[in-house]
């Protein structure tokens, strides 16, 4: 190589060494903590996603079971959805990282089971626009692929 090439990593490389970087480092993080900062991810991608379905035009108004009619879902009620029903998630976590052979394995079987029967929910949903319950359904997949992996993979490592 001549004196005036520069050495320098190609970008995937250099991308590829920070990603890894990242997941070692939430890989000796506590479970909890690594539920929590998923759990935030999941929120905000949740609460982005609702917020382009608002913005295409899809009504935000879904009826609980018993209700007359709907009402409008708020501003931030996806990012408030994903915190509440995660506490479930984490503790969950904590205790399998404590008392499971193969913590990992199980958190993940648990949860997309979780995931697909909390699907039902928005395929129920009264006095609610079919595009609606669609944008409910999806908005809980989304939720599920961005936590799920991160603390299934922190599951993997022993350390709890």
């Amino acid at each position: 190589m001549s004196a005036t090439t520069p050495q320098t990593r190609p970008t995937s490389s250099l991308s590829s060494a920070r990603s890894t970087r990242s997941a070692r480092l939430l890989d000796t993080r506590p479970v909890w903590l690594v539920g929590v900062l998923a759990t935030l991810a999941g929120a905000v991608v949740t609460e982005a996603f609702g917020l382009i379905a608002r913005g295409v035009g899809v009504p935000m108004e879904v009826a609980s079971p018993g209700a007359t009619e709907a009402a409008e879902i708020p501003v931030g009620g996806f990012f408030g959805g994903v915190l509440f029903w995660s506490v479930v998630g984490i503790v969950l976590a904590v205790a399998l990282a404590r008392w499971a052979k193969r913590p990992a394995r199980i958190f993940v079987v648990t949860t997309v089971v979780l995931t697909a029967l909390s699907m039902a929910g928005p395929a129920v949903a009264p006095h609610t626009a079919t595009s609606t319950q669609i944008v409910l359904a999806v908005s809980h997949l989304v939720a599920a692929a961005v936590i799920i992996p991160v603390v299934a993979r922190r599951l993997s490592h022993r350390r709890p």
